[in-house]
């Protein structure tokens, strides 16, 4: 069967794979399964949202087109949610409506890249910005990780790796698989670097709800528009990873051109998960911050009882969602290592080949599905 040969170089689905190894098993009462592998919300949206969707199935227009960039009243809601969580907004013409982070992901890099372009990636990276960009010819140019940063990016060795082919710099705060936040003064640098070199920031801030503090003032600066792409996923922010809710926030021009690609991909988001996110932006704030508090929490006892138990993996990054941690078994791949803990400990979670090359050494652990009476049990499997 011909099959395009930059699709055959890319990665299988990581989570999937490492799901198919526990599929067909049994576990026992006393050592059940621990999944560290998805990083979903454990907890449902609240039930005032579920009733409002219930609601809205009764409405025949709830199964009909939307307008391809979204609903108006949903676009509005999504920057009026901007004003209260980052202090400053976009305008509706700057919003897209997505299924999902990663389809406003591939809004953002095939408007503005094109095969043999190259994209300057901080490693470790959310895997499927890696396939994306594999599989679209687009050439991914990667930093080097360096397990003293924490997760940190370093500018000065971004800088260095501009070539005349970079379109765009492309980071994830909070990282996926790191957890760490980059602060607002460093995202502000970023984009100055952007701006100095006339590239694009792409910033994915899929948990941006979890990290407690205005992730950054970029809405607020003077054309802002100019150099930055904001990817979201309201999935996380409003428990609706099922419903697929994400957003591309661009420039109005870019909005415009990215409706071509939207148009002859999906047409549009679908109704009821444009209704749920008008919910969740009206109603849900505190619920929000209240969930966000949780997670921080559930990642602090994690942590604390993590480094308590001196367990003989090293804790190199961690924050809200993820812990990013070294495995201590020398001549082992992150595959092989993350294989032997689902074999031997019940315990599920994602290589560290998955976020890019040379991180063999490594595993990414999610918190999502981890309740905190699992913590201490989980914990024990490291040991």
């Amino acid at each position: 069967m011909r099959i395009s040969s930059a699709v055959r170089k890319v990665q299988p689905p990581p989570i999937t794979e490492v799901k198919r190894w526990v599929a067909d098993r049994v576990f026992p009462g006393d050592k059940p399964l621990v999944d560290l592998c998805q990083a979903i919300p454990s907890y449902a949206p609240p039930q005032g949202l579920i009733s409002d969707l219930q609601h809205q199935l009764n409405d025949p227009q709830t199964f009909k087109y939307s307008p391809d960039e979204g609903l108006p009243e949903a676009r509005s809601e999504v920057c009026a949610w901007y004003q209260r969580f980052y202090g400053a907004a976009p305008t509706p013409d700057n919003v897209c409506l997505t299924i999902g982070a990663s389809q406003a992901f591939w809004l953002a890099v095939v408007g503005l890249c094109q095969p043999g372009d190259e994209v300057i990636i901080q490693i470790p990276a959310y895997f499927d910005h890696l396939m994306g960009l594999q599989s679209l010819g687009i050439t991914p140019v990667c930093t080097t990780f360096r397990p003293e940063r924490h997760g940190q990016p370093d500018l000065d060795e971004i800088a260095g790796l501009i070539t005349p082919r970079t379109r765009a710099l492309l980071l994830v705060s909070p990282s996926n698989p790191t957890g760490a936040v980059i602060p607002p003064e460093q995202i502000a640098r970023l984009l100055d670097l952007a701006r100095a070199n006339r590239l694009m920031l792409i910033l994915d801030e899929t948990y941006n709800s979890f990290v407690g503090t205005p992730p950054h003032q970029l809405f607020a600066q003077k054309d802002w528009e100019e150099n930055f792409i904001h990817i979201a996923s309201f999935g996380k922010t409003f428990a609706l990873t099922g419903l697929r809710c994400g957003a591309l926030i661009a420039a109005g021009e870019f909005v415009e051109q990215a409706l071509k690609l939207q148009d002859s991909m999906i047409v549009c988001s679908s109704r009821p998960a444009q209704q749920a996110l008008i919910y969740g932006c009206r109603h849900l704030d505190q619920w929000v911050r209240d969930n966000a508090a949780m997670m921080r929490h559930r990642h602090d006892s994690f942590k604390d009882q993590f480094l308590a138990a001196n367990t003989p993996f090293e804790l190199v990054a961690s924050g809200s969602f993820f812990a990013w941690i070294r495995h201590p078994w020398q001549g082992l791949t992150g595959r092989q290592a993350a294989r032997r803990l689902a074999d031997e400990q019940n315990l599920i979670c994602l290589p560290g080949e998955a976020f890019g090359p040379g991180l063999e050494d490594y595993l990414r652990l999610a918190f999502g599905n981890l309740e905190t009476d699992q913590i201490s049990q989980a914990v024990g499997r490291f040991c």
